[in-house]
């Protein structure tokens, strides 16, 4: 599929039933949502788009902006041709809170832990510095600048990371960080300015999840107006990974079934 700005933007389809767009993190992929769309696709259409920055999608411009990833969500719901149920995880549930406010023809949102805290100039030495690491290979201390200073991991489990080099057969998805840093960068941590989004919201959280991240929900779910909260126990940002069947099943729950 071509977006707005001739970027190819890439995807895959599976099941049927009311369309799902599915928008993957930082860091993702077309694999991304893959554990958790099994246990959906008999009862759903899933589209799954690679954001550009990923492959096989485009690079796109530089410097990225939200507004980009819009346009490419707008032009994929044109392709779909009917309005979209959207679920984001992490990064992408703030490209998909940010496509909600635009005004795409969305019926419904699900988000997963939108990283709203991190986000304005603050990011933008980070981004230069990850650039520098990544300009050299240097991916060891460029994934523990993103633990540190973008997911914001407390200093015990910095120390108990293993920050090693990418396997061989894991993608290098060290460009895509860089243009969701430009972003990040480039956006602002107003949480308030999504009170404008009115359409029915699951807002899904794990319990472990540290800090802002549960802050910033709380101030999320006050400032929508029709916002569902669910918490997983025991669990993490990466619940979707970890325990796919569970977070499919608390989405098909929400979803409209037709």
């Amino acid at each position: 599929m071509e977006s707005f700005d001739g970027t190819a933007i890439s995807y895959r389809r599976l099941g049927s039933g009311p369309p799902v767009v599915l928008v993957h993190g930082s860091g993702g992929g077309l694999h991304s949502w893959q554990p958790v769309a099994e246990h959906l696709a008999s009862r759903f259409e899933l589209w799954m788009p690679a954001r550009r920055g990923y492959d096989p999608s485009g690079p796109g411009r530089s410097p990225k902006r939200f507004a980009d990833e819009v346009g490419d969500l707008e032009a994929l719901i044109a392709e779909i041709g009917r309005p979209v149920d959207l679920v984001g995880m992490s990064y992408g549930a703030t490209v998909a809170l940010h496509a909600v406010a635009s005004g795409l023809p969305v019926r419904s949102l699900v988000l997963w832990e939108p990283p709203l805290y991190a986000a304005g100039e603050a990011l933008t030495p980070v981004l230069d510095e990850f650039a520098a690491l990544t300009a050299t290979g240097d991916r060891r201390r460029a994934d523990r600048l993103l633990a540190e200073k973008v997911a914001r991991v407390p200093a015990a489990l910095l120390d108990l990371m293993d920050a090693g080099e990418p396997a061989d057969d894991e993608p290098d998805d060290a460009f895509g960080w860089h243009r969701d840093l430009e972003s990040l960068a480039a956006d602002s941590a107003d949480v308030g300015r999504w009170s404008t989004i009115t359409v029915p919201t699951l807002l899904m959280r794990g319990a472990d999840t540290w800090q802002p991240m549960p802050e910033t929900l709380d101030r999320l779910a006050n400032a929508l107006p029709h916002v569902t909260c669910t918490t997983f126990p025991g669990q993490m940002h990466f619940a979707p990974s970890v325990v796919p069947e569970a977070v499919a099943a608390e989405i098909s729950r929400f979803l409209p079934c037709s």
